[in-house]
This record gives C-alpha cells, sequence and structure tokens, in this order.
C-alpha cells in the first residue's frame, strides 16, 4: 500500500524522478511493488516484522518509519530497529540513518529515546508583537472554555495574545535551533507539533476543540498527546506515595461511622492462612471512610475461619447520628484459592454476601457485571436461590481509587468556612498503619508488550502485600451492586433521616413522594402460578 499510494505517485508527478525510474511496465525495468532501481542505487522497502528483508543486503541511507509501531522482535531474531542499523555498518561515517514516528507511551517509546540522544532541534518563529524567538508550547494557547474560535497564542516574552493569520510570516521567519548539546555531534533530532501546521491542515481553533473533547478520557487524551502534540503518553496508573495518604490521615471516633457515610460495605481478601475484611462507609459523590479493619486468622479450610466472618457480618457499628448500622454488602473474592469454600460460606449468608471475580480488563462498559448463576443441578438446571458470582474489572476500580487519592483537599481555613470535600475523597482514619497505607498503594499501571510485540496495559505489585488495595476494589464492588451510584435524591434523603442525620441549612425539602426506588438486586421477586397448578386450585 505504502508503495502504490505514496512512492509510485511521487516518482510519477516528479520529472526528475521519472527520467531515473523507469515505468513499471516496461520490460526489465527494475521497478516492482517493493524495489525501485535507478541508477547509482535501488530503493528497497520492507516490513519491520521481517527479519530476512532487513539483514537482506547493506544500505548506505536507512529510512525506519513509524519505529514506536515496531514490534519487540522481528521474526524472533531480536529487535528490528538494531537488525536494520546492522546494515548500515559495512558504511561507516558515511552512511545515514534517518528515523520517524509519532511518539507513544513513555518509557517504551522508540523514538523519544532516539530524540533525547540528539541536539534535540525545535524550530523558533518570532512573536509578530515583539519578535521574541520561541518554539510553539501547547501550554501557551489559550482560549475561553467551549469556545475554541477564541484561541490564540500568548507569547512567553511579551505575555501578549496574537492571532493565528500571523503564522504564515513566523513560519517563514523561523529556523530550527538546537536546545541541547549530545555526546555524539552527528546526532541532530527534529521535533514539531501540530501548532505549526498551515491553516487549512489544522487551525488552532481545530486543535483547541480536539483538546476540549477529549477532556475525561484519557484514550481521546493520549491520542491528541500523541498526534497533534508529537509527544509519549504518560500512563496515569502511577501510584500515589503512600506517605502523602499516611501524613493526611484524620482523627474521628473509631467507634462511630462519620456523619457522612449512610451505607456500610466491606471487601473481604481471602489468604491462605487468614481472611482480611476491611469496612468502608459511602457517602454522597462516592465519599468514603476507613470504618474498620478486621483481621481473621485461620486457614479458609476451618470452620472456624468461616464462623468469625459470619460474626462480622451480623456485627453493627454506631453512626454518628446515633442509630445502629450493619454492613450491607460484603464481596468477597473468589478467585485466591478454591472458590468451593466462599461459594459455601455466600451460599449460608444469603444476599449480604456477594461472591466476586475480578478480571484485569479496561474495556468493560461497567465496573461490576452479573451475577452469573455457579449452582446447577447434575442436570444442568439453575438452582433457585443458589449462589450467583458477580465480575468486577478491577483495573478501571484501581484507576479510580488512584484518582480519589489524588484529589486536593481544601484548607483548614475553607472547610472552617463551610467548604466541603471534593466527591470521591477518601478518608483514611488515624489508626491505620504504614502498613496498611503502603498495601493501598501497592501496584502500578505499566505498559508491556506481548509476545507479538503489541503494547498493553497492566498492574504489578510494587510490594508483595497489597490486602488493603483488593478489599477497597471489593468494598467498592460491594457499593456498585448495592446500586449507590444510582441512587436518587429521595433515597439519599430518606437514608439520611433513617440515621438521624439533619439536612444542612439552605437545602431544599425533600419532596413528599418520589419516583419508586428500583428494587434490590438480590430482593426475591413475587411468584406466579402457572396455569396448570391456578386450574387445578380451582377446581
Amino acid at each position: 500500500r505504502n508503495s502504490r499510494t505514496r512512492i509510485d505517485p511521487l516518482i510519477e508527478e516528479s520529472p526528475a524522478l521519472r527520467e531515473r525510474v523507469l515505468p513499471a511496465r516496461a520490460r526489465d525495468s527494475g521497478n516492482t511493488i517493493l524495489s525501485k532501481e535507478f541508477p547509482g542505487g535501488v530503493l528497497v522497502m520492507t516490513g519491520a516484522n521481517s527479519a530476512v528483508g532487513l539483514r537482506s543486503m547493506p544500505a548506505r541511507y536507512l529510512f525506519l518509519d513509524e519505529v514506536d509501531s515496531y514490534q519487540d522482535s522481528a521474526d524472533d531474531e531480536g529487535d528490528p530497529v538494531s537488525l536494520a542499523e546492522a546494515r548500515a555498518q559495512t558504511f561507516g561515517h558515511r552512511a545515514k540513518i534517518y528515523m520517524a514516528s509519532t511518539p507513544l507511551i513513555r518509557g517504551l517509546s522508540r523514538i523519544e529515546a532516539e530524540y533525547e540522544a540528539t541536539d534535540r532541534r525545535r524550530f523558533f518563529v518570532p512573536c509578530p508583537l515583539c519578535g521574541h524567538m520561541q518554539w510553539l508550547r501547547f501550554e501557551r494557547l489559550r482560549w475561553e472554555k467551549g469556545r475554541p474560535e477564541t484561541a490564540r497564542y500568548r507569547c512567553e516574552a511579551c505575555e501578549e495574545a496574537f492571532a493565528e493569520h500571523h503564522k504564515t510570516a513566523m513560519l517563514a521567519a523561523g529556523e530550527w535551533r538546537a536546545t541541547a548539546t549530545p555526546r555524539d555531534p552527528s546526532a541532530v533530532g527534529f521535533h514539531i507539533s501540530a501548532l505549526y501546521s498551515p491553516v487549512g491542515w489544522q487551525s488552532w481553533r481545530r486543535i483547541a476543540e480536539r483538546r476540549e473533547a477529549a477532556e475525561g478520557s484519557d484514550r481521546l487524551l493520549q491520542v491528541f498527546r500523541n498526534t497533534v502534540l508529537g509527544e509519549t503518553w504518560v500512563e496515569s496508573g502511577e501510584a500515589p506515595e503512600w506517605q502523602r495518604i499516611y501524613e493526611r490521615r484524620e482523627r474521628w471516633d473509631p467507634a462511630v461511622v462519620p456523619a457522612g457515610a449512610v451505607l456500610l460495605t466491606a471487601g473481604a481478601d481471602v489468604q491462605k492462612d487468614r481472611i482480611e475484611v476491611d469496612v468502608w462507609g459511602w457517602g454522597r459523590g462516592l465519599e468514603s471512610w476507613l470504618v474498620d479493619r478486621v483481621v481473621i486468622e485461620g486457614g479458609y479450610g476451618s470452620d472456624a475461619t468461616w464462623d468469625a466472618l459470619s460474626e462480622v457480618l451480623s456485627r453493627t457499628w454506631l453512626h454518628a447520628g446515633g442509630a445502629a448500622m450493619q454492613i450491607a454488602r460484603l464481596a468477597i473474592d473468589t478467585g485466591g484459592f478454591d472458590p468451593t469454600f466462599v461459594y459455601g460460606f455466600a451460599r449460608r449468608a444469603g444476599p449480604q454476601v456477594a461472591p466476586v471475580k475480578g478480571v484485569p480488563s479496561f474495556e468493560r462498559a461497567a465496573p461490576v457485571t452479573g451475577p452469573t448463576s455457579v449452582d446447577y443441578t447434575r442436570g444442568g438446571r439453575r438452582i433457585r436461590r443458589g449462589v450467583r458470582l458477580w465480575t468486577v474489572a478491577v483495573s478501571g476500580l484501581k484507576l479510580e481509587t488512584y484518582r480519589f487519592l489524588r484529589l486536593e483537599r481544601p484548607t483548614d481555613e475553607a472547610l472552617a468556612a463551610g467548604e466541603g470535600f471534593p466527591a470521591g475523597t477518601i478518608h483514611v482514619p488515624e489508626w491505620a498503619d504504614a502498613e496498611w497505607c503502603q498495601q493501598l498503594v501497592a501496584e502500578d499501571l505499566v505498559t508491556e508488550r506481548d509476545r507479538r510485540g503489541f503494547a498493553k496495559r497492566a498492574w504489578h505489585k510494587r510490594r508483595e502485600r497489597n490486602e488493603a488495595l483488593d478489599c477497597r476494589v471489593y468494598a467498592r464492588a460491594a457499593a456498585w451492586i448495592e446500586q449507590i451510584d444510582r441512587w436518587s435524591e429521595h433515597r439519599w434523603r430518606r437514608r439520611e433521616r433513617e440515621l438521624g442525620i439533619r439536612p444542612e441549612a439552605g437545602a431544599p425539602p425533600a419532596a413528599a413522594e418520589d419516583a419508586a426506588e428500583p428494587a434490590p438486586v438480590d430482593a426475591p421477586r413475587p411468584r406466579r402460578p402457572r396455569a396448570g397448578r391456578l386450574g387445578s386450585m380451582l377446581r
């Protein structure tokens, strides 16, 4: 495709090239799809996944395109860039190697690593107002939110904004300038973004529109950063510093559930010699509080272990409003060891327990799906009121947890003035120790390449123990199952009244009646007698 759509038209429309490369229709012209002969040389094209093509002949001039999309290995013979570069060694210092690419992921980007080893040239243009030479940075493109047509560039020297119609003259007066001193003086590198594009190709207004359209989506932001700015994408799954979480711990009565929490859920992580349970309280906007932490010693094969977990389910916690609260739902992992013990416990406990299975997926539309029955008769029929398993997309919930942990907190002065915490704020009590804080951020989201060389995102532990993070994810899944993400205002008000929470001053009065609340997911449905059975009763 590259040969037919780019190389052949280039030759056909360039008289100087057309004189040197014979038409493909001519006999023995040397003009094929993958090879174009001309007096003094030959152009050979090959794929980066072909080891044979990369080592087939010496090459004085080597052009490697879109190197960030190359696989890790060509036919299991090694890095394709290194294989290609070896073809130029025959010509020594007379060889010239040129690489070009849209950069992709930081840390995996070949082109970024190559550019960092060069003199890092940027295209400097003069400010049309003061004449200061500068290279264009996206952060200096300013516009009114929701009005991309107001996009203007602000000079870094005079701080005055100018419109895009100056771009033509700016580009004509621009020049490439090195911004670094490389170890190898012959290594030169060039970087340019779409900010320099002619207006007919991509205007500043269009760039502002694309940036606003990408807001809130990591995928769209990555495409914008890679293709518009020509910069690598930094994964957002880097764990926050545990010291910051430890320093932000808060003091409240450990025997009392904070006033903002109106729902208790728990996440249980089954280990070989213990079960760890974290109890979380949930409030409006998914604000959450760590209420309790229970470690049940004993193997999962011991009845005493499961009896102790049953006791946790029946336990009550005192709410700040004066009411007693129980765990509405406990989500327990089934993937660690033999799941039959978890199924047996869930069967005895009933709807209060939700067995869950985590899947490392970023593609699911909902973080929790199901439930699906796991109890069947020998004939393959589903057992009524049998165990039902929920599927949890743990990757997305871990990203959500890290995003909530990074939220900025209001100052003491702002809190005293009545400002609340941002939605999603995670409150950690003073009794949580350093070990627990480290477990909460024990994993990093990294981008790695599979056996075929394709990039994929995966969670990797940076320390052995991560039970706090797992329990948090399961407790969050339990809150999802309890439909807290979809509670209506009427339901929030009703729940707050049940707990003795007074409405805030200035809050609108609650409606006398609201739309009927959806039935809980595990609520038993009314049984309808079948027609044949009803007829028998009438007789």
